[in-house]
């Protein structure tokens, strides 16, 4: 180690060198221990002696320390106490004129360069201030360490603060800044000082105002201003304090902005002036803190005082620390219409230059500069003496790009008074303000402006759940970071905008959405991109606003709910600067004509940029929806002339409006045909495009260009794009068209062949039967399967030849995704059919052989029957098999022999049912998260008996991660999940092929110990908070405020036989769909818009209309029964538990018991469904409902009378519509609960479809699903509501309910009340709930299996 002290250094020659100067003596000295230091090579020590180096070293370092220190040394100043009052200011004493001050700083920084004051900082070190001058009095017997908390010093050392406010002022300063800096709760929590923001605030003003009177009072030419300053606090919502977990926040939203907003309430009562939010590193800190103060402005009635915005730019990358550019950091505050906008802080003049050149190029306001005094030091100073810092910022002058000159960290008065000397003998001509941008700007990490330049701008929507099966699936699993590769490969596809969309009713959207874009944010190559926040749900929605630094698009809001909601939620998306998709919906429905697409975005917008919201035109886009044409039906012809010429009429009369759409909603009508598709879709963007459409969601590199589309094709799309020919005969043109397209690409290209309608008639009859099979034709079968048993041997060679070929076909088809399950099923029907026929040649031909085979003595053998023996059961104590029955069909279609033992199957009578039919495979079927359990019970059995069959698990409840985890642990033999019927020939087909077999299982096993042990990391990095940690953070809800209203009916009322025909509005015919596995792509997820989706369309509508035509059959005939019960009861909360009481309030007559939360969440909230009923010690009676609902009655024997006569089809339809049906009244009865039963909603008026979208008040939570998993909690139901008797409604040893088709709940009034998902639950809270409910804790763990955040067995 170097021997040099620097404390030796001599500052004067030596003699014995009177040529060297102190210069050339300080560098020698530096070269000898820069020489002496290089010798050591610190690899060859021990640790002991690198440990003695570095402590030589350290004391070396403070000595060198100490030793500058004391050359520096400057006396401690000291403050005088300023006695007296002075005058107001010229913008008033008590209450701040704000229009006085605006447009007295509108006029000076038009004038001339202004000037704001130095470092706070800085200038209180020189007043060299120890730990008890910030304790002063009032701290002085505090633990904590005070000094340091500069901000505490407008209590301690109060004439200090306003002595260097008017040195400040004195040095030629128009505006000083309070010492407010860290002035919120956020920031004093260092400190333990939340409790004193709002007072630190208010006094730290008023010292500031009264230095400005004492100064104005003296140069009344030059009134002083005083700044509240907000700085950033020192969390970042935008980015994770945690490596290893970017989703991660510590701080939200809502506590930032309610943080600002105590400290903006101190500042304005304080009497500032001006509102400085500055030193931004973190743009989406600064939108909290815009959003708190015109939210404080709203809600106080304060007028509104002028904001500056002060930005850092950290480095020469130009970037702030969250990853903006100067351009997009402008553009995501300008919507708080700043009266001026700068940067400070980080660095110094001469490397802030082209970062204030970029700002003044983009910014329609004034622009400031407040730089460092040059760059730190190595001992953390600023070196620029107040000359050259003066120096240093002459160019932002000369150059003409400020309006408003200061300094930040390194300066001080001396500093202010040099610069302002400066201004001062120079008149430098101030910045000249931008005119005013008329376009939208857009901003992620990069900033876009939405114009000719930029072109028609396409919008990735592969991260929107409705739009992206493969998205859906990655959120659903919780694979966050794998859905941020899809955000990837979209955006290096070229889209110019992000969709984000979390609506999915098994999901938590808002957390979803949350997390995602937590993740999202610190992805640059994503994050460099705006994002549209899409949601049909505000607030789910609002909570991605609440995620996004950059300036998005909000998609959407209409005038469906009318006028006032339009308003508020309008007003909303503008408090958080976002642009705004407007949908031309209005009270009355969808704007389909011309008339009614301008007549409601002209009302849209005259609403939002008038007076009530003053929404930015520019900001506002139009979703005229655009529909499908040339269906054959006439009101349909005209749907795209009306979009394209409600485009113009929005360019020409809604002056800076935008226009989007989805435009491959047009062409719905010509499915498979994707080369007139694209060009339909090519013609009217290209009109489209002409008059006014600006963005939306195109697959352009699909599609052609207009001049290249061929003839007569661009003709015939023109034509009925927009509506027009000279013979009106263009649609029965396109139509025509359409259909010798069909035919050339069915022929595989060439010309089209005319063809009777009946051709197949007459083709060969293993073509006929192959036709009928794939169609689902049953009317020719019985005269073509006769025919075919004449050419062949044996009837079975009829089954194994034609019928199975055409089987195979259908198999084929099924597995490539041209045929849909519907048609599969009507195809079985048809071979069941034809089998059927068949049936008694067979038995007749079996009993001959049999007898021949005794005759000769030869001993009768069984035959296999097709390709393998497949058992199918649904486990005990459950009984849904709408997909086992499916499942069934589909494999019985592909030549497989399935013996199906029904629903609520012991475990015995399942192996036993395996032994007797040979089974090569076991297939397990289950709704209700018990059958997990029973399903695991199963496979342990079949070790312990030796059976080694492959075992297949399916079901609503099942997936691969619990088979893998829980089910192929205990079995030996292959265990596998399969997801759905398309799946199950495919598997059963590989697991009995010889060569295929033992690859698949190898590859399934270690699939599944890869899964394993994803689930145990999982765990592992999961964090939960204990029981009493999660109970803290329960839901607050002053219950004094919203007492709950008495219900009109206290105790049951049944309801036997309700009509049917009333449920018909009722009916969500969603899942409808989901059962027969029709799945639209986006944007046709849903019903009605399935009814339209290129692929399952036309499909969708035929099992529509055959769906309905049963629904009129079964209220015609009375096939199907309703029954019901309803209750509501006194109830108060207890803990986690909620007490129930008799009607009277007599007696109490059990609880239900609640799960909690303990998953580590965002929001502070942990919360159980007890937190939604008023606690016991409140006080305050409250009440809790129940109902009980079946429409299956007489549904089971319809469905085996239906499989008796072959026809599954219609069997597994009477199955979907008992359970839309049952749905269908459970919404009806909550209906009726909320307006008259309970009465807590009297003036609701929703309609059915707002009522499927959750848009009531209060909570109708299923036992079993995720708001409260435990099924158990049905026994106390069961029991308050003497569900059984009054229903015949049962329950099975697992807690399903008989009959199938039915549905239970709990139900809550209160307006706070919401669903959500428990989600994995700790052993401390298993513990307390198993006492709680009397269980064991092996019973508690085996109900709450899948919910385990542990695993009992380790």
């Amino acid at each position: 180690a170097p021997r040099a002290r620097a404390s030796r250094i001599s500052t004067h020659p030596c003699q014995c060198c009177p040529a060297m100067d102190k210069a050339a003596i300080a560098a020698a000295v530096a070269a000898e221990i820069e020489r002496q230091q290089a010798s050591v090579n610190y690899d060859d020590l021990s640790l002991d002696e690198l440990k003695g180096v570095l402590t030589n070293l350290m004391s070396r370092l403070e000595l060198a320390k100490a030793a500058l220190a004391k050359k520096i040394d400057t006396p401690k100043m000291v403050a005088a106490k300023v006695e007296g009052t002075f005058p107001d200011l010229p913008w008033g004493g008590d209450r701040v004129d704000a229009d006085k001050v605006r447009a007295y700083l509108e006029s000076e920084m038009q004038k001339r360069i202004m000037v704001i004051d130095g470092a706070m900082g800085t200038t209180i070190q020189q007043y060299k201030f120890s730990e008890a001058d910030f304790r002063g009095e009032r701290w002085k017997d505090i633990e904590q360490e005070l000094k340091g908390n500069n901000d505490l010093l407008v209590f301690t050392q109060p004439d200090t603060i306003r002595d260097i406010h008017k040195r400040y002022f004195a040095a030629g300063a128009d505006m000083v800044e309070t010492n407010t800096f860290s002035g919120t709760w956020i920031a004093q929590a260092d400190y333990k000082m939340e409790e004193i923001v709002y007072e630190l605030n208010k006094r730290a003003a008023e010292l500031a105002v009264d230095a400005a009177k004492e100064v104005t009072m003296a140069e009344p030419h030059k009134p002083r201003l005083v700044c509240g300053a907000i700085g950033p606090t020192n969390r970042t919502l935008s980015i994770s304090p945690s490596v290893e977990d970017p989703g991660f926040r510590n701080c939200t939203w809502d506590e930032v902005v309610n943080a600002y907003k105590e400290q903006m309430r101190g500042l304005v009562d304080g009497g500032v002036h001006v509102i400085l939010v500055e030193t931004i590193f973190d743009t989406l800190n600064a939108k909290a803190a815009l959003f708190a103060i015109d939210e404080y402005y709203e809600e106080s009635g304060c007028p509104k005082l002028p904001v500056i915005i002060s930005g850092t730019i950290v480095d020469m990358s130009g970037r702030t620390l969250s990853g903006q550019t100067t351009e997009a950091f402008y553009v995501s505050v300008a919507h708080a219409k700043p009266l001026c906008i700068g940067l400070n802080c980080a660095l110094g003049a001469s490397q802030m230059l082209p970062f204030m050149q970029a700002i003044a190029g983009c910014a329609e306001c004034f622009v400031h500069s407040y730089p460092n005094a040059g760059l730190p030091n190595a001992m953390g100073g600023y070196d620029d003496t107040p000359q050259m810092f003066a120096d240093a910022v002459r160019q932002f002058a000369e150059l003409g790009l400020v309006n408003l000159l200061g300094g930040c960290c390194g300066t001080t008065p001396e500093h202010i008074a040099a610069l302002a000397q400066m201004l001062d003998k120079e008149k430098f001509k101030p910045h000249v303000r931008n005119p005013p941008c008329n376009k939208m700007r857009l901003s992620g990490l990069e900033a876009i402006t939405c114009d000719k330049n930029l072109g028609f701008i396409n919008i990735g929507e592969r991260c929107n759940i409705a739009g992206s099966a493969k998205f859906k699936k990655l959120i659903l699993d919780g694979q966050y970071d794998k859905g941020l590769e899809i955000a990837l490969a979209q955006a290096e596809s070229g889209a110019q905008v992000i969709d984000v969309n979390m609506d999915e009713g098994l999901l938590d959207g808002e957390y979803a959405m949350k997390k995602f874009l937590n993740m999202l944010i610190p992805e640059p190559d994503v994050s460099k991109l705006p994002i549209c926040v899409d949601s049909s749900k505000f607030h789910i929605g609002e909570a991605g606003l609440k995620c996004c630094q950059g300036k998005c698009i909000f998609n959407s809001i209409s005038l469906k709910e009318g006028e006032e909601d339009f308003i508020k939620k309008a007003k909303t998306v503008k408090r958080y600067g976002a642009a705004v998709v407007v949908m031309a919906f209005d009270e009355v429905g969808q704007a389909a004509t011309y008339e009614d697409k301008c007549r409601i975005c002209k009302r849209a917008y005259d609403i939002l940029v008038g007076p009530k919201v003053g929404f930015p035109p520019h900001d506002i886009i139009f979703d005229p929806n655009i529909l499908t044409i040339a269906t054959g039906l006439e009101e349909h012809n005209n749907y795209g002339k009306d979009f394209i010429m409600a485009c113009k009429y929005i360019k020409e009369n809604l002056p800076g409006a935008h226009i989007s759409g989805g435009v491959s909603n047009l062409s719905f009508g010509f499915r498979g045909l994707i080369a007139l598709r694209e060009a339909m879709h090519a013609v009217f963007l290209y009109h489209a495009i002409q008059n006014g459409m600006d963005m939306g969601i195109v697959n352009a590199g699909a599609m052609p260009i207009y001049e290249d589309i061929p003839q007569p094709m661009r003709d015939y799309c023109e034509e009925v794009v927009l509506n027009n020919s000279a013979d009106g005969g263009h649609v029965e043109r396109l139509l025509q068209f359409a259909e010798e397209e069909k035919e050339r690409k069915a022929a595989g290209g060439g010309a089209v062949v005319k063809k009777d309608a009946a051709e197949w008639r007459v083709k060969p009859i293993k073509e006929r039967l192959t036709y009928s099979l794939v169609k689902g034709l049953s009317e020719f079968v019985d005269g073509d399967v006769e025919e075919a048993r004449q050419l062949f041997d044996t009837p079975l060679e009829v089954i194994e030849g034609p019928l199975m070929d055409g089987m195979n076909v259908v198999g084929d088809l099924f597995g490539a995704g041209k045929m849909f399950l519907p048609q599969v099923i009507k195809s079985a029907r048809v071979m069941k059919k034809a089998v059927a026929y068949l049936l008694p040649f067979l038995e007749k031909e079996k009993a001959a052989r049999k007898a021949a085979n005794e005759a000769a003595g030869i001993v009768h053998v069984e035959e296999q029957e097709g390709k393998g023996t497949v058992v199918i059961a649904t486990v005990k104590g459950d009984v849904h098999d709408i997909g086992k029955n499916i499942v069934g069909v589909v494999l019985g279609c592909n030549n497989f022999k399935v013996i199906d033992c029904g629903v609520m199957q012991p475990c015995v009578n399942i192996l036993a049912q395996c032994a007797e039919h040979k089974a090569q495979i076991l297939g397990l079927s289950g709704l209700i998260t018990p059958s997990l359990d029973e399903m695991v019970f199963v496979a342990k059995e079949m070790e312990r008996t030796g059976m080694k069959i492959p075992l297949l698990i399916g079901g609503a409840t099942t997936s691969k991660m619990h088979t893998a985890v829980k089910v192929a642990p205990v079995y030996s033999g292959v265990a596998m999940h399969v997801l759905d019927a398309s799946r199950a020939v495919g598997v059963c087909t590989a697991l009995l092929d010889p060569v295929k077999r033992d690859q698949m299982i190898e590859d399934v096993k270690e699939q599944y110990e890869e899964l394993r042990e994803d689930h145990y990391a999982s765990l592992a990095s999961r964090k939960f908070k204990t029981l009493e940690q999660a109970r803290g953070g329960k839901l607050t809800v002053r219950w004094a405020d919203h007492p709950p209203p008495t219900p009109k009916l206290l105790g049951t009322k049944v309801y036997d036989d309700y009509p049917l025909d009333e449920l018909l509005p009722y009916i969500d015919w969603n899942p409808f769909f989901q059962v027969w596995q029709l799945r639209g792509k986006y944007p046709n997820r849903g019903y009605p818009k399935i009814l339209n989706d290129e692929a399952v369309g036309e499909e969708a509508k035929k099992l529509h209309n055959d769906g309905v035509a049963l629904l009129h059959e079964i209220i015609k005939n009375k096939t199907l029964k309703a029954k019901a019960v309803v209750g509501i009861f006194p109830a108060n909360s207890v803990g986690d538990d909620i007490e129930v009481y008799s009607a009277d309030g007599s007696v109490k007559t059990g609880c239900f018991h609640t799960l909690r939360q303990q998953e580590e969440r965002e929001d502070d909230n942990y919360l159980a469904m007890s937190d939604f009923v008023a606690p016991k010690d409140s006080g305050v009676k409250d009440y809790i409902g129940g109902f009980a609902v079946s429409c299956g009655f007489g549904c089971e024997e319809i469905c085996a009378q239906l499989r008796a006569e072959n026809d599954d089809y219609k069997g597994i339809m009477m199955e979907a519509i008992a359970d839309r049906l049952a749905e269908a009244l459970a919404e009806l009865l909550h209906h009726k609960m909320r307006k008259e039963l309970w009465g807590y909603s009297p003036d609701e008026s929703l309609s059915p479809e707002d009522m499927l979208k959750v848009k009531y008040q209060g909570i109708r939570p299923a036992p079993g699903y995720p708001t409260q998993p435990d099924h158990t909690e049905k026994s106390f139901l069961w029991k308050l509501l003497d569900a059984e008797k009054q229903t015949g409604i049962k329950l099975t040893d697992s807690l399903a309910m008989l009959p199938a088709a039915s549905v239970s709940a709990l139900v809550f009034a209160n307006p706070c009340s919401t669903y959500f998902q428990v989600g994995k639950v700790c052993k401390d809270q298993v513990t307390d709930y198993a006492s709680r409910k009397g269980q064991t804790m092996e019973e508690a763990e085996r109900w709450l299996g899948p919910y385990l955040a542990y695993d009992p067995a380790a």
